[in-house]
């Protein structure tokens, strides 16, 4: 058993990923044995995700608020407080925040044999570019969302996380 004491900072997503302000607190990160990446991401209001694929799909998990999320050519979906959504591997989808409210879920995927988790759409060429990073260093979570990370949530995000884990992403 290993414990991983909270000593990482929340970080704000990169402009290219997201649109909007999106804030990630990293979860798990693929490492020797083990390929599972996982990070709680916070969504301002209209805030989403860059159109991107996984190798091995991914799992969302809301945790709170309400958003939406697309695959290529299907319909916009709004998504709420206990939905958990699956994207196929290589399934082109975005996700985010609906406009009027804010939008929390649990992102896990798996780390390929290159230890990419993420193709992300390259907005000037439209081709992917691969990443294995799931965070990257930038500002803290501001004042104004930190009830995000109340120990409420932050209880029933774990227990979430590893009942979703043990029952549907471990395949």
């Amino acid at each position: 058993m290993e414990i991983t004491r909270s000593n990482i900072e929340t970080t704000k997503g990169p402009v290219d990923w997201f649109t909007g302000d999106v804030y990630l607190d990293a979860v798990a990160a693929p490492r020797e044995g083990s390929t599972v990446a996982a990070a709680l991401v916070h969504f301002t209001p209209g805030a989403r995700t860059a159109w991107h694929t996984h190798p091995h799909g991914q799992t969302i998990f809301v945790t709170e608020g309400v958003g939406r999320c697309q695959r290529e050519g299907g319909p916009v979906e709004t998504i709420r407080p206990g939905d958990r959504v699956f994207f196929e591997p290589g399934e082109n989808h975005w996700h985010g925040a609906a406009p009027d409210r804010l939008m929390v879920h649990i992102a896990i995927q798996r780390a390929d044999a290159s230890r990419a988790t993420v193709a992300w759409a390259d907005p000037q060429r439209s081709r992917p570019r691969t990443s294995s990073a799931v965070i990257s260093p930038a500002n803290r979570l501001p004042s104004s969302i930190t009830p995000l990370k109340s120990a409420a949530l932050r209880c029933a995000s774990a227990s979430t996380f590893a009942s979703i884990v043990s029952s549907e992403i471990i395949r």
